[in-house]
Formats: C-alpha cells, structure tokens, sequence
C-alpha cells in the first residue's frame, strides 16, 4: 500500500510559477513510476506528466511541454511538478499518482492516488 500526499497548490496570477510536492509512504517508493494529472470541473481526469521509477525518462502531453518540469528524488519519497509560465487554463485540482507497471499516460495504468490539491490561474 503506497500513501500519496500532495501540497504546493494555490492561487498565482497568470505567467507565474508553482511547485507541486507528492510524498510518499513505504520504503518501496523507488519501483514505482510516478504521475501528474489534472481535474477541472465538469471534465474529465487529465494526464499533464510521468516519469519513470530512476528519473532518466519523462513524457508530458503537448499543452505543458516546455513549462512544466516532472522530477523525483527517491531519498526524500518525493516527486515534483514545477510550473512554469502558468495559464488560467491550467486552473485544476492536480493529482500525483504511482504506477507498479511502469510510466502510463491513462488514469487506469496507476494504482495509488493522492487527494489533490487546487491550483488556480488567474488572468
């Protein structure tokens, strides 16, 4: 079992910049793919980024290439989201997930999530 908590949301104008954390319980944080995904209201679940258990590889989808960064540290049980550059239609409640069968861009390829936590753009 793998508890996942995320912090770092909040409210930030338009072109400015967040740090979303996710930690993890258990010593087996290492084995498992971690991901990003994203919720606005009335839509669907939204992959936003992944990378895979060592760090060395990371997808992202297109809307957040060049602004969002995906990385872990494995020591800490952590893995972060930094923002860049952000948009009012990145405004979602963001989720981080963990993947025992490696890096996956659907909400089905994960199987632990955390609760969420708001990040709201304004313009």
């Amino acid at each position: 079992q793998v508890q996942l908590v995320e912090s770092g949301g909040g409210l930030v104008q338009a072109g400015g910049s967040l740090r979303l954390s996710c930690t993890a319980s258990g010593r087996t944080f290492s084995r498992y793919a971690m991901g990003w995904f994203r919720q606005a209201p009335g839509k669907e679940r939204e992959f936003v980024a992944t990378i895979n258990w060592s760090g060395g590889s990371r997808n992202y989808v297109d809307s957040v290439k060049g602004r969002f960064t995906i990385s872990r540290d494995n020591a800490k049980n952590t893995v972060y989201l930094q923002m860049n550059s952000l948009k009012p239609e990145d405004t979602s409640v963001y989720y981080c997930a963990a993947a025992r069968g490696g890096m996956a861009t659907t909400t089905v390829g994960y199987d632990y999530w955390g609760q969420g936590t708001q990040v709201t753009v304004s313009s």
